[in-house]
């Protein structure tokens, strides 16, 4: 894997080994961002069931403030470690190892708020409604919602909640969320 574009285009990154993670791949996190690219900079990334860090470190890459890494696996944890020194990210990254539920109770605790969130749950995780119902504190009108599913899937998410792109690349799927303010 590669980061795509931003100060450290072409740098190579790890990914966990075994099949607890799922890495996205190259082109489709090029076309994520190729849809996001007016939103990253200066933007606060928080990016759950983050696996490698991968869409944060592209993140970052072309200009993110920063971004929290969570994953309850600790070997993920691990690389992203790893990743985030090889790309010198370390004053802009946390990572925690933890249940996504921990971790946006926390983020709430502290008060933090975030500009993008991305979701990259086990394909099988379709009943989303209580993962989006926990951001609600920690998003604003503005945050976008980041999901990568597979293609073809019946994604359950609670009501508040307007698609604003859906894209489809062969078993692979984004659709972009973000909360329904009032008078919409």
């Amino acid at each position: 894997m590669r980061i795509i574009a931003g100060d450290a285009r072409g740098r190579k990154i790890e990914a966990p080994e075994g099949k607890h993670t799922r890495p996205t791949l190259d082109r489709i996190r090029e076309n994520i961002f190729n849809i996001l690219q007016n939103e990253i900079r200066q933007s606060r990334i928080l990016d759950l069931f983050a696996g490698s860090g991968a869409l944060s470190l592209e993140a970052l890459s072309r200009g993110a403030l920063n971004a929290v890494m969570v994953d309850s696996d600790r070997k993920a944890n691990n690389v992203q470690k790893r990743n985030t020194d090889l790309l010198h990210y370390t004053d802009r990254v946390r990572i925690c190892c933890c249940d996504w539920a921990r971790a946006v109770k926390t983020f709430q605790e502290e008060h933090m708020q975030f500009d993008i969130v991305f979701l990259d749950p086990p394909y099988v995780m379709t009943d989303l409604r209580d993962v989006f119902s926990a951001l609600v504190p920690v998003i604003h009108q503005d945050t976008l919602i980041v999901l990568e599913h597979e293609s073809g899937c019946d994604i359950r998410i609670p009501d508040g909640f307007d698609v604003v792109k859906d894209r489809t690349w062969g078993f692979c799927a984004a659709t972009i969320y973000r909360m329904i303010t009032e008078g919409e």
